[in-house]
């Protein structure tokens, strides 16, 4: 019966798990054939089914018959055994792969019947126990559930991989929100298992549970592999706390994420809100509800505000979104002094976490696993951040990392340094300067710091007033009191000089900070050289002026004090004067003028060498006054070389509109130069000044050259004053004078002349230019010396208008302008009246005897007839208009009146008849 069962039980098994088609004809005589047997056979076994747990037993479970039992099963394995059997299973030990004979006895059968089946391997279904969660437990802060639970891997003596399946549910409705799949392998061991999971909603807001099941995938088992049975579903125990009814309490997120929020209340939630932001409510558990916030955007230094408003109350929570702390950048390890260790760096991006919620950092020296760790009172800004590390004994390789973390996350910096090649000193304090001499000083320097193993490099910065500033290095030696000296020398005496200073290590890492400055002004030392002297005598060539200039401060090395001025000669040296700063002049009365005159200048430390000069001068009676014109500001004078002069040369100079003993200032160049450039503040333009030139002899100076000139030219500011000498009835002489040299302002090239007709006070006067205007005569005077000027060829009385201006080649002058009037021509006038009656005459007596010769012609030739009345007094009236009128021809006259006597003749027809008084060609009465 057994042996027919699962020969039909085994097909239809293998159909269902290759998925094979059967042809319904088939099933239904097999399921025919089954039941038939089942009926004859008395006490078969039915429904038989063997499953495992372990792979190591199997259990085998049938239906009893109707009328028999089942007391003992025989099994035909390598060897035979029998298993006593008092329910409707047995456990038998797990038999290897292939066919399996199983006999079935009953002892209350009538003929003691024998059952006999077919047990293989392929028919047993592998199902493993239902784990056991051993603990299920949860972090509410973090909203993360803890699960762990033994995979009885002892059970199973080789290696074995496992597939769990862990559900997560929530709210009393137990809806699945979380199935996850979780792999591992029993390798012969009991082991406990651990699985977290952190849930969106915070674990207060609703209730959760778990449940655990597994599926062991043996390769070598040719059987059925099934899940195992859910485990017993667990939850988390959690009462509710009377105060805190928002959840998550001061949560803190990340920018960007989601979030839940809930409202555990009893009563109704009404509106919900993240700032002033409304909310879309959630409903949970009874009243519960929760809002859930989308692409969270980062919160305010005191956080965001969650709210959620009931029906008879107000509830909230805060919220902080923030970023995790950024990589710190820019870590740089250094020492100050060689007794800790800074480090420095730079933060990176703002979290927008402060207070409790900031990042910490801790610096971790991993060959000592020494750690300090960063202190900082309240800040929000991104500035640097620094460590200190205490330097260990004979330890010079330190290996850092800087780790950073806050609730968000974690970051870190590593840095691998030999200090003694990291020294960045402090900034030295304290310094001090003494002196040692007119020359060289002493500095002085404190510097924090234990630097006896290594040397130091200082940098010492010189600044002098008006002068490049010098740098001077030095290596020192590094001690432990911190205090240093260092000599300075080559400087000069009595000068104001700026130090300041900084040192490195000699390896160089980097320079410390410029210490503060000090001033110090050096010692005096007695004057390097004496003073520029030049003497000038006076008019009466009695006295002796003896000028000279202030010596420089490099030259002085200290304060003058006074100057003593002497005169010697072959037979002695006499001291003349001694004269008190700041004066710079003696006037000395000799009586001898071959003397040398010596000035020597002193101050605190001493006399300087002494300057002499000689009083003889040499005279030259052969000098011409010269002209010049400075370029760009400077006089160039040049001179051919004298080989005469043995001394030097001097060029003295001075404001030409002084007396004729000026002095403005001089300069020496040797003997052997040909040319030399004056320049000097004094100098303006339009001024002119005048320059000697000397040369030296061994006896004395000799003057070689006198030259007037101008720094630069400029236009007269005045015109000359210039009068009428004399004046004719057609022309005028003009006198001028000569424009004073302070108005000059250049040199005189010449004067320009204008005349033009015109009466004074005229609106019709225009200004003279006499560009384009035919009316305006200019005459150009290039003869400087030239004071008057000739106009001819004038009219008599006249007014003319006079304009006479100066020019240098700086530009024109203005203008000064006089009116005069010529004189009347009396011979001309008296020609001019007589001429006209002369004429009148002579016209008269022409007419008149012309007049009277012609008389009968006229009147025979036009008047043949008597005469007209009327026509006599037309010729006599024609005749003394002619007689009184010069121009009028009186032959002109009679040839018109005869000529229009012809035409009144001609239009005359025959037969007409003549009008009254006349007849023909005769006069009627």
């Amino acid at each position: 019966m057994m042996s027919i069962y699962l020969f039909w039980r085994q097909p239809s098994q293998m159909v269902d798990r290759k998925r094979m088609r059967t042809s319904n004809f088939r099933w239904l005589l097999s399921k025919f054939v089954l039941l038939y047997l089942m009926v004859q056979v008395t006490g078969a076994l039915r429904d038989l089914k063997c499953i495992t747990n372990n792979l190591k037993v199997w259990d085998c479970s049938w239906k009893a018959g109707f009328e028999s039992v089942i007391d003992e099963v025989c099994v035909e394995d390598r060897s035979y055994s029998c298993h006593q059997v008092e329910k409707t299973n047995i456990k038998i030990p797990a038999l290897p792969p292939g066919d399996h004979v199983m006999t079935a006895k009953s002892s209350h059968s009538p003929a003691n019947s024998l059952s006999k089946f077919i047990l293989n391997e392929k028919n047993v279904s592998f199902i493993p126990d239902t784990p056991e969660i051993l603990n299920f437990s949860a972090d509410f802060p973090t909203s993360t559930l803890f699960l762990e639970w033994n995979d009885k891997g002892s059970a199973f003596p080789y290696h074995v991989n496992v597939t769990w399946e862990i559900k997560i549910l929530r709210t009393e409705r137990r809806e699945l929100i979380k199935l996850e799949t979780y792999n591992t392998n029993l390798s012969g061991k009991d082991r406990v298992h651990q699985w977290s999971w952190a849930s969106d909603l915070p674990l207060e807001c609703a209730t959760h549970y778990v449940s655990i099941r597994c599926y062991i995938d043996y390769l070598h088992f040719s059987g059925h592999k099934e899940w195992s049975d859910w485990s017993q579903m667990k939850k988390i125990p959690w009462s509710p706390n009377s105060q805190t009814k928002v959840f998550p309490q001061d949560k803190v997120v990340l920018v960007g994420s989601d979030i839940i929020f809930c409202c555990i209340s009893q009563s109704k939630v009404l509106v919900a809100q993240i700032g002033s932001t409304l909310c879309p409510l959630i409903h949970l558990d009874e009243k519960n509800v929760a809002i859930k916030i989308r692409n969270i955007s980062v919160s305010e230094n005191s956080g965001t505000n969650v709210i959620f408003t009931t029906d008879d109350n107000v509830y909230g929570t805060v919220i902080f979104a923030g970023y995790p702390p950024d990589i710190p950048q820019k870590l740089n390890c250094e020492t100050h002094d060689l007794k800790e260790i800074v480090c420095t760096w730079n933060p990176g991006r703002p979290t927008g976490l402060v207070g409790p919620r900031n990042t910490n950092y801790t610096l971790f020296e991993s060959f000592s696993r020494k750690y300090v760790t960063f202190k900082r009172a309240e800040t929000f800004t991104n500035e640097s951040y620094q460590l200190f590390f205490q330097i260990l004994p004979d330890q010079e390789i330190y290996n850092f990392t800087l780790h950073a973390q806050n609730p968000l996350g974690k970051s870190e910096s590593a840095q691998l340094v030999n200090i003694m090649e990291r020294v960045s000193p402090h900034t030295p304090t304290s310094l001090k300067v003494k002196d040692i001499n007119s020359t060289a000083v002493i500095l002085s320097w404190h510097l924090p710091g234990n630097f006896a193993q290594i040397n130091l490099l200082c940098q010492i910065e010189i600044n002098k007033a008006n002068s490049k500033q010098e740098l001077q290095n030095a290596t020192i030696k590094g001690v432990k009191n911190a205090d240093y000296l260092i000599d300075v020398n080559k400087l000069n005496p009595y000068t104001k000089y700026t130090f300041r200073i900084r040192c490195s290590a000699e390896t160089f890492w980097k320079w410390s900070k410029w210490s503060n400055e000090k001033q110090h002004l050096t010692k005096e030392a007695i004057p390097s050289k004496g003073p520029d002297i030049w003497r000038e005598w006076s008019s009466d060539g009695r006295n002796l002026v003896i000028y000279w200039k202030p010596l420089s401060i490099s030259d002085a090395n200290g304060k003058i004090l006074s100057y003593n001025v002497s005169c010697s000669s072959h037979e002695e040296t006499q001291f003349l004067s001694e004269v008190l700063y700041p004066q710079h002049k003696a006037e000395l009365p000799l009586s001898k003028r071959d003397c040398i005159i010596s000035v020597v200048a002193k101050n605190s430390a001493g006399s300087s060498p002494p300057s002499k000069i000689p009083t003889i001068e040499i005279p030259n009676d052969d000098l011409k006054v010269e002209e010049v014109v400075g370029i760009g500001k400077k006089i160039l004078l040049s001179w051919h070389h004298n080989p005469n002069m043995t001394c030097d040369y001097v060029i003295k100079w001075c404001n030409s509109s002084r007396s004729e003993h000026c002095l403005m200032d001089w300069k020496k160049v040797s003997s052997n130069s040909t040319e030399t450039i004056i320049e000097s503040d004094q100098f303006r333009s339009g001024i002119r000044y005048h320059f000697f030139l000397y040369g030296c002899r061994n006896q004395g100076y000799q003057l070689l050259r006198s030259i007037i000139g101008y720094i630069e030219e400029l236009a007269p500011i005045v015109a000359p004053n210039f009068t009428v000498e004399d004046t004719s009835s057609d022309s005028i002489l003009v006198k001028w004078e000569d424009i004073p040299v302070e108005e000059l302002r250049g040199f005189l090239r010449g004067y320009l002349f204008y005349f033009q007709k015109g009466e004074k006070d005229t609106s019709k006067m225009r200004g003279l230019e006499p560009v384009g205007r035919s009316d305006i005569k200019i005459k150009n005077i290039t003869d400087i010396s030239q004071k008057t000027l000739r106009i001819a060829d004038l009219q008599g009385k006249t007014s003319y208008r006079l304009v006479l201006q100066a020019y240098t080649d700086g530009g024109v002058g203005p203008k000064k302008s006089m009116f005069v009037v010529t004189k009347e021509n009396s011979v001309g006038l008296i020609i001019a009246i007589l001429i006209p009656v002369a004429v009148a005459v002579i016209v008269g007596v022409v007419t008149s005897i012309l007049c009277y010769r012609k008389r009968e012609w006229i009147k025979e030739t036009f008047y043949p007839d008597i005469p007209n009345p009327e026509n006599c007094k037309a010729l006599q009236f024609q005749k003394s208009v002619c007689e009184e009128n010069s121009k009028c021809s009186w032959e002109h006259t009679l040839s018109r009146i005869k000529m229009s006597q012809q035409g009144k003749d001609r239009e005359r027809r025959p037969g007409e008849h003549l009008p009254r008084g006349k007849r023909g060609n005769r006069w009627t009465g």
